[in-house]
């Protein structure tokens, strides 16, 4: 194997990575917030990818669908939170089972909406190119997503760190008994993170349907990958949000180049041992 293959892996894994960001940054912040596992989380990324092909098919813009897209399902995230998942109070079993019951709810009406056939969506033809760097030829597409993820990821970290909102996600993450005892209001917080999470998701769908595609199942596959991110990095955490997804990108692209018979075990070979050494994940708090 010489270096241009490892290159080529390396770079193939954190372009993956970069797609596992935008799943489980929302999810954790999510988790971190909330308390409470979200098992429609893969339901807003295939929605996403879905809403934004019907944007394509009506309109012939992909530039215009990532946005839309976006929007409409933190609004059906917003709704959901607001409607159901709120009056249930802060009962872990019965959010659980309230969010597989959208998730299955959401598959559904994908297939009655749009059926069940396997779709891509199709970038522009500026992102459809190779650049030649060092004789190697990197995929335009994937450099377009790593992009997109640093750039989201940069944005996220002002908004926590340097905004009285993001003081007060913070705060909320820590303790949330106190965040409230000195007057954060950690109902709309909460309302917030869970839009935020399906905005980012649904972002992750339309950026992936141009590289894994959209069909139907594909919510059920992405979303045990998004959890073992969370469960690396740490719940609440952006930081440990993007080392997960890092990992997770590398283990994977590597486990299939290396090992493909044992492509699932170094998969999340990473996440046992991690929890093994610190159940609150790398950055998760104790």
């Amino acid at each position: 194997m010489n270096a241009h293959f490892w290159i080529i892996q390396i770079f193939n894994g954190v372009s993956y990575g970069a797609l596992l960001f935008l799943m489980g940054s929302g999810l954790s912040l999510i988790f971190g917030v909330m308390r409470i596992v979200n098992l429609a989380h893969g339901s807003f990324f295939v929605l996403g990818g879905y809403i934004a092909l019907s944007v394509i098919a009506a309109t012939g813009s992909w530039t215009l669908s990532i946005p839309v897209a976006a929007v409409a399902v933190a609004i059906i995230g917003l709704l959901m939170e607001r409607v159901f998942l709120r009056p249930l109070g802060f009962d872990p079993l019965r959010q659980v089972l309230l969010t597989v019951g959208f998730a299955f709810i959401f598959q559904q009406a994908a297939l009655d909406i749009w059926g069940g056939y396997n779709m891509d969506i199709t970038p522009p033809e500026l992102l459809k190119n190779s650049i030649l760097v060092g004789g190697i030829y990197f995929p335009a597409y994937r450099m377009f997503m790593i992009a997109l993820a640093l750039a989201i990821g940069v944005v996220l970290w002002l908004f926590m760190e340097k905004t009285r909102m993001g003081a007060a996600v913070r705060a909320t993450v820590d303790d949330a008994q106190m965040a409230r005892g000195i007057g954060i209001d950690t109902n709309r917080i909460s309302m917030f993170i869970f839009a935020l999470g399906a905005f980012l998701a649904a972002m992750g769908g339309v950026i992936g349907g141009g590289f894994v595609g959209i069909y139907p199942g594909l919510d059920f596959e992405v979303l045990p990958v998004a959890f073992a991110v969370v469960i690396i990095g740490g719940m609440g955490s952006l930081g440990g949000a993007a080392i997960g997804a890092l990992l997770v990108g590398l283990a994977d692209d590597f486990g299939k180049a290396l090992f493909p018979e044992l492509a699932y075990f170094s998969l999340y070979a990473p996440m046992v041992v991690i929890l093994a050494v610190k159940p609150t994940g790398l950055f998760g708090r104790d």
